[in-house]
């Protein structure tokens, strides 16, 4: 069985094909800049050199089209017919809250997704052009929609619900919703298997940071709790992203400052973050450069950033009663063992200590304490990838 896993942005198409006999990634890459003549696709399949062009794609139906051309392509293609291609995976961004699971895309689907736009004006409306172009170049495949949101449509409502008046919430759906859910789905999955222990008894915590930062709090495999809310811009300290603020800040500064609620939106999602405050990069390669160079700008972004993710380890170790393991992942979670130092340095009393020479090496297991700390590489797309396999199968058994 092979299944294309697709992420459409704005301006570019990622994808991956599996073979899911042995969830192998057989081919991969992206299409950029899409809607010029000068848009850049990258293609590596297995045991093949990688092939690159410019070439100029109007729409994501192009791109797609690219794609499949490419996927068949004589000489470096993986795939002999459009019909080896059995289901197709599509990430969407907010499934609001009609979605906690992923399901094969209908009519009705896309309705309601196209309801969220709302909610994931930048990402949902590309979302929906990649269904609308694998459903025309693919329409013997089986399409499946992965939603960011849906791991944590589980959470209670203690933890949901904002500080509004009840009717609003239920009228317009302001709530938290929470994202990157494929990978605090994956992560903390692959924790529990190599903790050898059932995900049903364990208490973890999980970190994604990267450009975007949000943890999770899982307990029992279910997350109870997260640091994005209603958009992707609450919680954690980000690349250009404030996180958590006075909301009154805003309305202080439209007021100060003239500023239109267009600006405002580009100001907090944009301008902030450690690009804000650093006042050079949101890039965290880029501030650590600086930090260790004595940028006090830089040290006081890093030492924000690893604190606002030190104090939701402590939160959420206590909102679950208990921890049993951390996970870092994502760009930052991965790469940088001295985020991960700062972040748990002095947490013995916690049960959290880690191995200085396991960190530096970025090695899988970098805990000596109590509590296990790991570093695991996210696989978002293998979860798209198996969510697909599974609706494909009852979809066939639907049938049958």
């Amino acid at each position: 069985m092979k299944i294309l896993v697709l992420n459409c942005g704005s301006s570019s198409v990622k994808f991956q094909l599996f073979a899911m006999t042995h969830e192998e990634v057989i081919a991969k890459g992206i299409v950029e800049e899409i809607g010029s003549a000068n848009a850049i696709v990258r293609y590596k399949a297995i045991n093949k050199d990688e092939h690159r062009e410019i070439r100029e794609v109007k729409d994501h139906e192009e791109a797609l089209s690219w794609v499949i051309r490419t996927l068949l392509h004589p000489k470096y293609g993986v795939i002999k017919d459009e019909s080896a291609i059995v289901g197709v995976g599509h990430r969407v961004v907010h499934g609001g809250e009609t979605f906690s699971g992923s399901v094969p895309i209908t009519k009705e689907v896309i309705k309601k997704m196209e309801e969220c736009i709302e909610f994931a004006p930048l990402h949902n409306p590309p979302n929906l052009k990649g269904i609308e172009a694998a459903t025309k170049m693919l329409p013997n495949s089986v399409q499946a929609g992965v939603f960011d949101t849906a791991f944590h449509q589980k959470m209670p409502p203690v933890a949901y619900i904002y500080g509004i008046p009840y009717d609003i919430y239920k009228r317009m759906g302001i709530r938290r919703y929470g994202f990157h859910g494929t990978s605090h789905l994956y992560v903390s999955h692959k924790a529990a298997e190599y903790m050898k222990k059932p995900i049903e008894f364990l208490k973890i915590v999980t970190c994604h940071l990267g450009n975007g930062d949000s943890m999770a709090c899982v307990k029992g495999g279910t997350s109870i709790d997260t640091t994005m809310g209603f958009t992707p811009l609450e919680g954690l300290l980000m690349g250009t992203r404030c996180g958590d603020i006075d909301p009154y800040i805003p309305l202080y500064l439209m007021d100060k400052m003239q500023m239109t609620t267009e600006e405002m939106n580009s100001f907090l999602n944009k301008k902030c973050g450690l690009k804000g405050i650093s006042g050079m990069t949101s890039d965290m390669r880029e501030i650590e450069e600086g930090l260790l160079q004595g940028n006090e700008r830089c040290m006081l972004a890093f030492d924000i950033f690893c604190y606002r993710v030190r104090k939701y380890i402590g939160a959420y170790a206590f909102a679950m009663g208990g921890l049993d393991a951390v996970v870092f992942t994502g760009g930052i979670g991965e790469h940088s063992p001295l985020a991960r130092q700062k972040i748990l340095s002095d947490l013995i009393f916690a049960g959290i200590d880690i191995d200085d020479d396991k960190n530096e090496a970025n090695e899988l297991r970098i805990g000596k304490g109590k509590v296990e700390v790991f570093v695991i590489p996210t696989n978002e797309e293998l979860v798209i990838a198996r969510e697909t396999r599974a609706i494909i199968r009852t979809v066939e058994s639907a049938k049958a």
